[in-house]
């Protein structure tokens, strides 16, 4: 039987060949503690009433689930133990949380506690997904970092198996929890993304407010072969970026989630420093590409903690393709 590392193990030996610093191994087994607890309150909601409304909104705008809460506590509890993180981002907190006064090398951790949290009570897999950043010098209060700055990134996907996908700058490697001992354990090594796809996620239902480059690409793909692309497509949409993301690192695809004419207002749909900023480091080390439909995400500079953004990552292939689709459009005026 092939070895299977646990994750300590794993970073261990990265320590070793990289020089990678014991404190972000700290933090990361921190993450993948809460994360372990995070997936077993959902297992457990319906028994502990944990399902449903708190009956408030967060700082998006959004109904707060009791889960939400429970995931972003949790986050915070286990996280802030870590002797070198500095400063909490969440999605669920207006503003940064600062245990410490920030020294050069201290952690930044962003965070969404709970992806997909509208897919609870119908058992559709939902996840978490974090980035972490560094201080650059004594007394640096700045969070609002490119994406390129990222030390490490990744998510928890809680499903049939619960898994944490985590990239530190040298690929994307996959651990799933095992059942009896919540270790978890290498299983899926050096995940990549296929250049090419036949299969895209979108929410169909916002059609009405695509713009024209994002229209024409989706009416091509569903076209067939009959059309411009001369391929039969698939189309996915699940309402959780952690199952899109995940899908795409098992078999490939691209996901969409575009600035449109409603959402425009706001810059887009999804969160730039905790949603888009570590899916697309994700993405791009494992072979794949993450834009805007104009640019690559991880070269967008944030102005504010809950910045929103348009998304789309997947197979290099069709992700620049929107982008030159986008290119035209703004060239035609």
């Amino acid at each position: 039987m092939t070895e299977r590392p646990t994750l300590r193990r794993y970073m261990t030996r990265h320590s070793a060949l990289d020089g990678l610093d014991p404190n972000l191994i700290f933090l990361i087994e921190d993450i993948a503690s809460a994360c372990r607890v995070i997936g077993n309150s959902l297992r457990n909601a319906a028994f502990e009433g944990n399902h449903g409304l708190v009956g408030d909104t967060n700082v998006q705008g959004e109904d707060q689930k009791k889960l939400d809460v429970v995931a972003d506590e949790t986050f915070a509890r286990i996280c802030e133990n870590s002797p070198r993180l500095a400063a909490l981002v969440s999605e669920e907190r207006e503003e940064a949380t600062w245990l410490k006064e920030p020294e050069e090398g201290d952690y930044l951790l962003y965070y969404d506690p709970l992806d997909g949290s509208s897919n609870i009570e119908v058992g559709l897999s939902v996840g978490s997904i974090f980035s972490i950043c560094q201080v650059e010098k004594d007394g640096d209060r700045t969070l609002l970092k490119k994406g390129r700055a990222q030390v490490a990134a990744g998510y928890a996907i809680y499903g049939p198996a619960m898994m944490l996908v985590l990239t530190l700058g040298h690929g994307v490697d996959g651990f799933t929890c095992e059942y009896g001992t919540g270790d978890f354990r290498l299983t899926h090594p050096s995940m990549t993304v296929p250049a090419k796809t036949r299969e895209f996620a979108i929410n169909a239902s916002r059609y009405r407010y695509w713009q024209s480059p994002v229209r024409r690409y989706v009416d091509e793909c569903i076209a067939g072969t009959e059309g411009p692309r001369g391929e039969a497509f698939n189309m996915r949409w699940t309402a959780s970026m952690v199952a899109e993301v995940h899908r795409i690192l098992i078999r490939g695809g691209v996901f969409l989630y575009p600035q449109d004419t409603e959402n425009a207002a706001k810059g887009g749909r999804l969160r730039l420093l905790y949603e888009a900023n570590p899916m697309g480091a994700i993405i791009e080390q494992a072979g794949g590409a993450a834009s805007t439909g104009t640019m690559p995400i991880l070269d967008l500079m944030p102005d504010d903690f809950h910045q929103r953004v348009g998304v789309i990552l997947g197979s290099a292939d069709e992700v620049n393709r929107v982008a030159e689709y986008h290119a035209q459009d703004r060239a035609a005026g």
